[in-house]
C-alpha cells in the first residue's frame, strides 16, 4: 500500500505543480459538471476508496471548492469511505483515507459493513449491495464517484458479453438518483484513465492499490488486463467508441423509461402496486420494459434475458389469488391479491431474541423499535413487572386481543384480514412479557396490558418497517 506523501489539498499547488486554469487539469470538466447540477447550500460528498481515481476526484474538488470555482464552499464537501474488511490490509486503507482527508480538510465518514460470504448472491455481489446501502444512507445531496472512461467502456462491454439490453449497454449513467438518499453523479465519466494518470503524477498524489484489482479471475481484470490492451492495439480508439455507444444507448433507454412511465401511469396510481390483470394486458415487449422499469426504480438490478422471461411467463399464468415468488440476488418479484411487488433484498433481523431492558430503543431490520414514554397511551408499565421483556420475530400460533370489545384472535387471522403480505409477517417485530404477547408491530397492544387513563405508559414505534408506525399508540 502506498503512504499518504506529498497528497496536500492546499488552496496553493504544491511547489512544482501547474495552477488549476493548466490544460493538463481536470478543473474545466468538473467545474462544468458540476455547475449544471450543484446549488448554493447543497453537500456534496466523495466516496472516497482510496484508490487513485477517487483520490484524484477528491483533492480535484477540494482545490476547486477552496479556490471558489464550485458552486459550493470547501465546507459543504466530504468523503465517505466504505470499510469491507475484506483484505487483511482493511483498516490500513481506512488509516490513509483518514489521513489524506485531514490533508485537504475535508471531513470523512467511516461505514463498517460485514460482508456475508455464503449469502448465494457472491461475494462481490454482496459487497456492492451493501456498499450501496451505505451511499443511500449518506447525509449529503450529491455522491461522486470516481468512474472514468475507461471504466465505462469495460462496463458496456462486459454487459453486452452478459447479454444485456439496452440499460445494460448504456453502461454507467452520469447521474442517476437513488430511491432514498443523495443521488449518484459521476464527474469523470468523460475522462481518460490518462488524464486521471498525469493528474495525479502532476500533484504527486499517492493512493492505495487493492490486491484484488491484479486477479484476472474476476472478469472485469480480465478484460481491463487482458482484452482492452489487445483491442486497444488494433482499434486504438475502442475506449472512447465504447463510451459513446454507451451514451447512444443511454438516450434510447431513457426512451424506453419515458414508455414505462407511461404504461405505469395508465395502470395504476404512483402508490400503488401494478395490477396483474393490466400488466398480462400488454404486449411482450412492454410488459418487459416495464417490469425491468419496476424494478430498477426498487433498488434491483437490470435482471438477466433469461430471468426476465421466466418471470413473464410466470405471470402470465399467474391467477388472481395467486401467491407467487421470484428471487434474484437483489430480491423477491411477489405477486398478492393480484398485485406486483417488488421486494429488494433488506438487511437480515436478530436470530435470537433481543431483552428489553429500558433501552430507547432497540435495532429491527433496516430500523429499529423506539420506546417512548406516554401517560394513558400504549403499555402500562405496571404490567411489565410481570416477566422479562423480549422483542422477537413471530414463531407461530401467537394470538393477540388488539381490541378489548373482541375475542383474543390467532394473529395469522389478523394478518390476513390486515391485508400483510406474507413476505412481511415474518418482519414484524413482536414484544413478549414473559409467556404473554404484549404488542405486534403495525397491529398495536394486546387488550391486557393497555395502558389505562392517567396511568404511565410505553408506547413502542417501529420505524423503518413497512407496516411501521405509532402502531403502539391507543
Amino acid at each position: 500500500m502506498a503512504g499518504p506523501k506529498n497528497s496536500r489539498c492546499a488552496e496553493r499547488p504544491p511547489a512544482g505543480a501547474v495552477s488549476l486554469s493548466s490544460a493538463t487539469d481536470l478543473s474545466p470538466l468538473l467545474s462544468t459538471f458540476l455547475g449544471a447540477r450543484l446549488a448554493p447550500g447543497d453537500r456534496l460528498c466523495v466516496a472516497l476508496s482510496g484508490g487513485r481515481d477517487s483520490v484524484v476526484l477528491l483533492h480535484a474538488l477540494s482545490r476547486l471548492a477552496a479556490a471558489g470555482r464550485l458552486p459550493v464552499p470547501l465546507s459543504a464537501l466530504s468523503a465517505l469511505h466504505v470499510h469491507h474488511g475484506l483484505s487483511p490490509h482493511a483498516d490500513a486503507w481506512a488509516g490513509f483515507c483518514a489521513g489524506f482527508c485531514a490533508d485537504c480538510g475535508v471531513p470523512l465518514s467511516i461505514e463498517r459493513v460485514s460482508v456475508p460470504r455464503a449469502s448465494g448472491e457472491g461475494l462481490e455481489a454482496a459487497a456492492r449491495r451493501l456498499r450501496h446501502r451505505a451511499f443511500a444512507a449518506c447525509a449529503a445531496d450529491w455522491l461522486a464517484l470516481a468512474h472514468h472512461r475507461d471504466d465505462q467502456a469495460e462496463t458496456v462491454l462486459l454487459n453486452l458479453l452478459r447479454g444485456a439490453g439496452v440499460a445494460g449497454a448504456a453502461g454507467m449513467l452520469a447521474e442517476r438518483p437513488q430511491p432514498t438518499g443523495p443521488a449518484l453523479i459521476r464527474p469523470l465519466l468523460d475522462a481518460a484513465r490518462a488524464a486521471i494518470d498525469d493528474y495525479a503524477a502532476t500533484h504527486g498524489l499517492s493512493w492505495i492499490d487493492d490486491e484484488s484489482n491484479a486477479d484476472t479471475y474476476f472478469r472485469r481484470n480480465f478484460l481491463r488486463r487482458e482484452i482492452m490492451p489487445a483491442l486497444t492495439a488494433h482499434f486504438p480508439g475502442a475506449a472512447p467508441a465504447l463510451a459513446r455507444a454507451a451514451g447512444h444507448f443511454a438516450e434510447a433507454a431513457h426512451l424506453l423509461d419515458d414508455l414505462a412511465a407511461l404504461d405505469r401511469a395508465a395502470l395504476a396510481t404512483p402508490d400503488e402496486a401494478l395490477p396483474l390483470a393490466g400488466f398480462n394486458a400488454l404486449t411482450p415487449a412492454r410488459a418487459r420494459n416495464l417490469l425491468r422499469g419496476e424494478l430498477l426504480a426498487t433498488g434491483f438490478r437490470a435482471p438477466d434475458t433469461r430471468w426476465m422471461d421466466e418471470a413473464l411467463r410466470q405471470l402470465a399464468r399467474a391467477g388472481g389469488a395467486a401467491e407467487t415468488c421470484m428471487a434474484t440476488a437483489d430480491g423477491e418479484l411477489h405477486v398478492y391479491r393480484g398485485r406486483l411487488y417488488p421486494v429488494p433484498r433488506r438487511a437480515p433481523l436478530p436470530e435470537a431474541p433481543l431483552r428489553w431492558a429500558g433501552e430507547a430503543e432497540l435495532p429491527w431490520g433496516e430500523g429499529c423499535v423506539r420506546f417512548v414514554a406516554r401517560a394513558g397511551a400504549g403499555i402500562a408499565q405496571a404490567r411489565l413487572a410481570q416477566g422479562e421483556l423480549r422483542l422477537q420475530v413471530r414463531m407461530g400460533g401467537e394470538r393477540l386481543q388488539p381490541d378489548a370489545r373482541r375475542p383474543r384472535r390467532p394473529l395469522r387471522k389478523l394478518l390476513q384480514e390486515g391485508a400483510v403480505p406474507p413476505w412481511e409477517r415474518g418482519r414484524l417485530p413482536y414484544l413478549w412479557c414473559g409467556e404473554r404477547l404484549v404488542w405486534v408491530g403495525g397491529f398495536g397492544v394486546d387488550a391486557a396490558f393497555a395502558c389505562p387513563p392517567g396511568e404511565a405508559g410505553i408506547v413502542p414505534l417501529w420505524e423503518g418497517g413497512a407496516f411501521s408506525g405509532d402502531s403502539g399508540a391507543q
